[in-house]
């Protein structure tokens, strides 16, 4: 279906609704300053939800405890999880953020580069294919995560970092509906590092293009 904004719409870049103005976000500023300093921008996605601020502030909430906190599950294992279950969902939006915001935090940009080859390639040990196996699954629609996936994970992974995974997909599964829905405006930075790192792979900026 092709895109097109409605007649006499005011709309600019590729957002289906106009983000609040970077210097409109006063009330929100706690949360969204945190996320500038995570990222080094404030996420497109993030200014979308701050129409509604008490939407805004949950998210914020729920992102800090499960991305932004050091827990029982290694950080790289979040941003591996974060990037094959929006893989698996298709939003190149999430794909983007996850790869770049994941370099960040310890995960190899290689490994986000052949995550789709993970059974054969030698970047990944036993643990990293059961996460990417479940997270790719979890992604799906129908989920066709089963009882295999988890008997995997236990041979790696405590009952509390399996909790900690899921809910990495559950959150994720909040952002690429949010963002697919929206055809949020993929920012800058993390559109130059996907269209640098992940283009071989297929990944292309399609409707998240702001231009």
């Amino acid at each position: 279906m092709t895109d097109v904004k409605p007649p006499g719409s005011t709309l600019s870049g590729s957002a289906h609704i106009e983000p609040v103005a970077l210097d409109a976000l006063a009330e929100v500023e706690d949360v969204i300053s945190v996320a500038r300093q995570a990222s080094g921008y404030v996420p497109t996605s993030m200014r979308i939800m701050a129409h509604k601020p008490d939407i805004l502030r949950a998210f914020g909430g729920l992102i800090g405890a499960i991305m932004r906190t050091e827990t029982e599950l290694p950080m790289e294992t979040k941003w591996l999880t974060a990037h094959a279950v929006s893989t698996a969902a298709g939003c190149v939006y999430c794909q983007a953020h996850t790869a770049a915001n994941g370099g960040k935090k310890g995960l190899a940009t290689e490994k986000v580069q052949e995550l789709l080859n993970y059974r054969e390639s030698p970047l990944f040990n036993d643990a990293e294919r059961a996460v990417i196996e479940f997270g790719l699954a979890a992604g799906e629609l129908p989920n066709a995560t089963n009882r295999g996936h988890f008997d995997e994970l236990r041979k790696h992974f405590t009952q509390g970092q399996i909790v900690e995974m899921v809910s990495v997909i559950s959150l994720f599964g909040w952002l690429n509906r949010w963002n697919d829905t929206f055809a949020s405006d993929l920012e800058e930075a993390p559109r130059a590092f996907a269209t640098e790192k992940l283009a071989a792979r297929g990944w292309d900026v399609g409707k998240h293009a702001a231009d």
